[in-house]
């Protein structure tokens, strides 16, 4: 089979090469082989490629996190599963592959009707946002909903989400355009963010501030959000696409009597040391199956704004780093 392999840690266009590979066979009963036809791109596929996520896969390793295709093989302790099955996946590593082996607790079956690319933005960035939105802060419809960074795949999916659940959305992206886009996923009011954005919010909301601000972003804009906070709002960082950790005014935490929640999606999908997923995966399956009836339903409306070749996987990454696209990104395997 075809795989791009990384051999070394580094820039992606300079360690990163398309290879021939054995194909990968079952060895537990618990596994699937997935014959990949897209995978997507991330920036978390970006700082493994250079050797700066928390997890550091052995050499060679195919990069990719998330994949739709359909299942070539199953172990016999797999029963949600039938061989010739149309699924979305998250896995470890591996995905820009043309045959990807992973167990099958992180396995969804993707339902009649739904084209690829529709389903592939589905299991991280839509089950982030849900988990976090949902689970975590509790979700209800008379909340109103600060989304930082919300021109990304899981800032538009948060977007979709909260509005779909009847909330008030206030989408902050950094260009026009990406208002824009968040503004047809569902946003009532746009921001482009700067050190007006708590006042600005405040304007919008007569004083009061938001409910829960939900940050992929980190960095500056964080602090900036904190003063948009209402009296016991929530805030929920699932992470730092500035690069940047924010620095967190507790003051203002304290006074406001604010709820600070860190969400770490790789918890669910067995991206920990103690590897977890098989303990959430029923949970994982009820929610991947919700999202999915909410894309049949045409009340979320995943979007792939550009397909790469497997070989241009560095410009792809280079693309998303320049924060110049919305949504999200995927690369075609198959």
């Amino acid at each position: 089979m075809k795989v791009l392999h990384c051999k070394t840690f580094g820039a992606p266009r300079e360690v990163l090469s398309v290879e021939d590979a054995p194909m990968p066979e079952i060895t537990r009963p618990d596994e699937v082989i997935v014959r990949v036809h897209y995978a997507s791109v991330s920036h978390a596929t970006g700082l493994m490629i250079e050797g700066k996520y928390q997890r550091k896969p052995p050499f060679p390793f195919s990069p990719g996190t998330e994949a739709v295709g359909i299942v070539e093989q199953k172990g016999s302790a797999v029963t949600h599963l039938s061989v010739g099955q149309r699924v979305a996946c998250i896995c470890d590593w591996g995905a820009y592959a043309e045959y990807l082996k992973l167990p099958a607790y992180t396995v969804y079956p993707i339902p009649d009707g739904i084209e690829y690319l529709s389903a592939l933005p589905i299991p991280i960035s839509y089950g982030t946002a849900y988990l976090g939105l949902v689970q975590r802060c509790r979700l209800t419809p008379d909340q109103t909903v600060l989304v930082l960074g919300a021109g990304s795949g899981v800032g538009l999916a948060a977007v979709e989400i909260a509005s779909n659940m009847g909330c008030r959305v206030i989408a902050c992206a950094s260009t026009a355009t990406k208002c824009e886009v968040a503004q047809k996923a569902g946003a009532s009011d746009t921001l482009t963010g700067s050190d007006q954005l708590a006042a600005q919010v405040k304007q919008l909301t007569g004083g009061k501030g938001v409910d829960i601000i939900f940050d992929p972003v980190g960095g500056s804009l964080f602090a900036s959000a904190l003063r948009a906070a209402a009296q016991n709002a929530q805030l929920i960082s699932i992470g730092f696409a500035s690069g940047q950790l924010p620095e967190v005014a507790m003051n203002i935490v304290l006074v406001k009597n604010l709820t600070l929640h860190g969400f770490f999606f790789g918890q669910y999908t067995g991206w920990t040391p103690a590897d977890e997923r098989s303990i959430h995966a029923g949970m994982m399956s009820r929610v991947m199956a919700v999202l999915f009836r909410w894309v049949k339903e045409k009340k979320l409306n995943p979007d792939v704004q550009k397909v790469f070749s497997l070989d241009q996987v560095p410009e792809a990454i280079e693309t998303l780093h320049g924060r110049s696209v919305t949504g999200k990104l995927a690369v075609k395997i198959d």
